[in-house]
Parts: C-alpha cells; sequence; structure tokens
C-alpha cells in the first residue's frame, strides 16, 4: 500500500487512475480544476492512456463521459458547481437513460464564493436527478468515494455524483492507496430502449428510475461512509460530509461527550436518522452550503428539536469552521490574532503586464465619446475590468452570456452595444450568441480578448488557440468587420480608432484583442530555457 500526500482534488484523481477510467472529461474551474490537471501529469495514467484534454465546456465534456460509459468504460467528468447548471440538460436525461460502464460526476462547490457567482449547493441536483450522491468528509474518503461511486454506478447503471468543497479540493492530507482496477474491456451495448430519450422510451426509463429509489435508499443505509460517535446526554449533532471535521475538532479539543452521526450518502438513510433522532431532545445539523437536511428533518411540522441554519444557529452564508461550530454547540471559540491596524485588504487585480489592461485602456477612450457606456462583460480575469481604475464592465451574468446580453440590449435600442468576452469563454459558450447576433445583423461588437489560454483557473489549454478569425467567419461575421488590435500600450491610438470605428458600424463586429497572458508566456519561456 503506497502513501502519498494530496490535494483533495488530487485525491479524487488519483482515486480515479486506480479505480480503471478510460477517461476524464472536463472544463477548468475552481474548485475542481486539479483534478484533471493531476491526471494530465500522471506518469500511471499516460501509461494506461486514459484520455485526459480539457474539453469546450462542461456540456461537451459530460456528453463525452457518458458515451465512453455507453461503450463499457469506466469515466469520470470534473467541473465547479455552475459547470453542473452548463450542462444540465445532458445531465438530467442521463438518470433516465442511466449507464453502462461507470461514470461518475465530480462536482466541486464554492461555498463563501471564493472565485465563484454564487453559492450553488449541489446535492440540490442529486435531489433534481434523483441520482446518488457521495459527500467525502475528507481526502482518503474523496479517493475511496470514487472507487465506491465507480462500483455502484455499474451496480445501479446509473451515474454517480461525488460533491467535494472549497477546503476539501485545496487541503492536503496523506492518502493510501488501493489495489489497482483494471480498466474495463469494450463493451458497447445496443440497447436503444434505454440510449434513446424518445417518450415511449423514457416513459419507462424514468418508472425504472423511481423504482430504484428504495434501493439506493437502502444501499445508504449501509453505506462505508456512514459512521455513529457514541456519545451521552440529550443533544446531539447530524454532520454532513466536511462537517464532520469541524464537530469532531469541537468536540475533541473541548473534551465533550456528543453522540455523532456522519451522513456522506444520499438519498439519505431515513432509518438511520429516524432512529438517531428518536433518542435526543435537540439535533444540530450541520453542512456546509443550503440547509437541505435540515430542511428534510424539520419537515411541515418545523420540528423544534431540529438546530442549524434555519434558526440561526448556525450561519446561512458562507463556509463553516470550527470556531462557527463552536458557537453553535455553547463554547467558546479559539481567539484569533487581532489584524493589526495598518493591514488593509487588497482586492483582486489585473496582473502587471496584463493584456486585458491595454484593452479597457483604449475600449474606455472609445467608449468615453457615448452617454450610454454599458459594456456587458464575462467570466474570466478580465471580469475584474469592473473594478478601478477601469470601471468598464457593467454587468456580468454566467459564461458566455456577455454577447447575448448586449444583443438583447441592442434588440432594445441601446447604441453601443458591446461585448467583452475571453477567448476560452467564446468557444465555451459564446459562439451561439454570435450566431443569434449574425442572423440578425445586430447593431453590437464583441470584442474577444485572447490572450491564448484559459488564464483565470491557471493557464489551461484554450480551445479556440488560433482559431478564433476562422471561427467568426465561419459563424457569418462580415470578414472585414473581424479586426485584430494587439493591445499594448504603443498601439493604443490605433487601437482606440478600430474600437471606434467597429462601435459605430451597422451590424455585427468582432474584435480580436490578441496578446499571450503574460502568466503563461513567463512559463513557457522559463519551459524553453529548460528543455
Amino acid at each position: 500500500m503506497k502513501e502519498s500526500l494530496l490535494l483533495g482534488a488530487e485525491a479524487v484523481a488519483l482515486g480515479a487512475i486506480d479505480a480503471g477510467i478510460s477517461g476524464v472529461y472536463a472544463y477548468p474551474g475552481t474548485p475542481s480544476t486539479e483534478i484533471t490537471e493531476f491526471i494530465q501529469k500522471s506518469k500511471e495514467a499516460k501509461e494506461k492512456n486514459i484520455r485526459s484534454k480539457w474539453c469546450c465546456n462542461e456540456k461537451t465534456a459530460y456528453e463525452a463521459a457518458l458515451g465512453m460509459s455507453y461503450a463499457g468504460k469506466r469515466s469520470i467528468v470534473c467541473m465547479k458547481h455552475v459547470g453542473l447548471n452548463a450542462c444540465a440538460d445532458a445531465f438530467m436525461n442521463s438518470a433516465i437513460t442511466g449507464t453502462n460502464g461507470g461514470l461518475v460526476l465530480v462536482v466541486a462547490d464554492d461555498p463563501s464564493q471564493h472565485s465563484s457567482q454564487n453559492e450553488q449547493d449541489s446535492r440540490m441536483y442529486g435531489k433534481f436527478s434523483m441520482l446518488p450522491l457521495l459527500e467525502p468528509s475528507n481526502q482518503q474518503e474523496a479517493y475511496e468515494c470514487v472507487h465506491y461511486g465507480l462500483d455502484l454506478s455499474e451496480q445501479m447503471r446509473l451515474p454517480v455524483i461525488l460533491r467535494v468543497t472549497t477546503r476539501l479540493s485545496h487541503s492536503r492530507s496523506v492518502i493510501k492507496n488501493r489495489k489497482c482496477h483494471e480498466q474495463n474491456p469494450l463493451q458497447a451495448k445496443l440497447e436503444i430502449n434505454r440510449w434513446v430519450t424518445l417518450p415511449g422510451f423514457a416513459k419507462k426509463q424514468y418508472k425504472s428510475l423511481v423504482e430504484k429509489q428504495e434501493e439506493l435508499e437502502s444501499i445508504s443505509e449501509q453505506s462505508p461512509f456512514l459512521k455513529l460517535v457514541n456519545g451521552s446526554g440529550k443533544k446531539a449533532v447530524i454532520a454532513c460530509g466536511l462537517a464532520f471535521n469541524y464537530v469532531m475538532e469541537v468536540r475533541q479539543n473541548n473534551n465533550l461527550d456528543f453522540p455523532v452521526l456522519k451522513i456522506s450518502q444520499y438519498p439519505l438513510p431515513t432509518k438511520q436518522i429516524a432512529d438517531f433522532l428518536a433518542k435526543y431532545d435537540e439535533v444540530l445539523v450541520a453542512e456546509e452550503g443550503y440547509p437541505i437536511v435540515e430542511e428534510y428533518l424539520r419537515g411541515f411540522s418545523n420540528n423544534p428539536k431540529i438546530k442549524g441554519k434555519l434558526d440561526g444557529v448556525l450561519n446561512r452564508i458562507g463556509e463553516l469552521n470550527p470556531d462557527v461550530m463552536a458557537i453553535a454547540l455553547g463554547v467558546e471559540p479559539t481567539k484569533a490574532a487581532e489584524m493589526p491596524s495598518f493591514m488593509v485588504n487588497r482586492p483582486p487585480a489585473l496582473c502587471n503586464g496584463c493584456s486585458h489592461r491595454d484593452t479597457f485602456e483604449a475600449l474606455n477612450k472609445a467608449m468615453s465619446q457615448f452617454a450610454d457606456r454599458h459594456v456587458f462583460g464575462d467570466i474570466g480575469c478580465y471580469t475584474l475590468g469592473a473594478l478601478k481604475p477601469f470601471e468598464s464592465i457593467t454587468a456580468t451574468v454566467d459564461m458566455g452570456a456577455s454577447i447575448t446580453m448586449a444583443k438583447g440590449a441592442a434588440d432594445a435600442g441601446l447604441h453601443p452595444a458591446v461585448a467583452v468576452i475571453g477567448d476560452s469563454t467564446f468557444t465555451h459558450s459564446g459562439m451561439t450568441g454570435l450566431l443569434d447576433a449574425v442572423n440578425e445583423n445586430t447593431k453590437m461588437t464583441v470584442i474577444i480578448s485572447d490572450n491564448s489560454t484559459t488564464a483565470m483557473t491557471g493557464g489551461q489549454d484554450s480551445a479556440g488557440t488560433n482559431k478564433l478569425h476562422l471561427i467568426c467567419k465561419g459563424l457569418g461575421v462580415d470578414e472585414k468587420h473581424i479586426r485584430t488590435i494587439l493591445p499594448l500600450k504603443s498601439h493604443l491610438d490605433e487601437n482606440v480608432q478600430i474600437l471606434t470605428e467597429e462601435i459605430n458600424y451597422d451590424g455585427v463586429s468582432v474584435i480580436l484583442a490578441q496578446r499571450e497572458c503574460v502568466q503563461t508566456a513567463m512559463r513557457n519561456k522559463k519551459k524553453k530555457a529548460n528543455d
């Protein structure tokens, strides 16, 4: 048995390799990115010929992983919580079609929104889809959950969700490997009545999914990740996933003796929970994210013995931690060191030398002649263009929305209607919006800030590198209005002129602001020097 010091994300990756996957499919998104990166760098994964390149977006990733499963091989698909929104169509329907080879969806939630638009809890998708969900409490469990999840997927012929959170994904622990599972042989089954979601087939498959719920709950009752910690008194805790660690830390550090029931598999083991609840006068529910379990246990009667986020005993917003748990358990938290008065919070900023800086400077000058200066932004490093000193971006919602929001504003009569989107985000979900604009010849300008990488998540490959001009031309943009600028201070006047011309053009125009990410450029330069 080998031991390794790994991040939680890396433990998931190692678990997937050891569990016999033939492919990992993903789009980079913090805090899930390191899973795929670990597999990409793994010597063992290369020797096993495990497919591991980045996909255009989470939807294409999920569908490809599903295709590998239909062919009989094991696969995992990785994304952050908001990425699950992007692939929800394929994901929800895969609960109807089911699987062949094992398929585990690893979704990394981000409580406290460290690098995300919201605090969405992916356990809701587990309930929504009626699929089994695993929620490990530590890195070793994360490793084990991949093996268990792929086995469960093949046993039940369903996708299995593995939910991790930022603190688990980005903290380290020693992991013990288990014996490796060989990759499945190719076993593509022709089961049209399962794989084709025509209503006649899908109705029968939906009935089958509903009928499996009782068995899935029974499996949860016997889950190896379900744990009962005995204790005394009439007050107890139900802890879900990572929250179990916080509860146990407070319990141990303060010599407390309350009982704890750890939940790490869904659907909920209702019999185990009912037996536990019956023994105590008050039960605190500790869960990272939404009060999902708490709401279930409270029911319509608003059971007064259940405590947690809904009654303010625990915070509804942000992450849990040992101090928060200590207060909820009636214990004085550890006194933290006071922040020196001269220390101030530093907001995030674009890197020195970043090409987005010069793009925004030119854009601001071009827009200064207009009374309405709305610029629709997107998800990426360049979203920081909403902050000082640029304050260029005035609206950002989700991946790809810059182009479609600008189109809607133009339809409403707004001029100028300008969208700023990154190269990776454009190929993720911006292309279809541009096609809508082309089909109506909407008077709008799209600036693709092309730094030839997926910079915000660490410099992963971008699907559109060296292809953006051809993509825009193929979507129907008039080639005369696909312009390229070099975002440098020395080109400022020329860039302002080009931007002004295209903003005033009566139709769809695209400006490619092309310069390599400064961080990627430095890494590439260092790599060349070492080769």
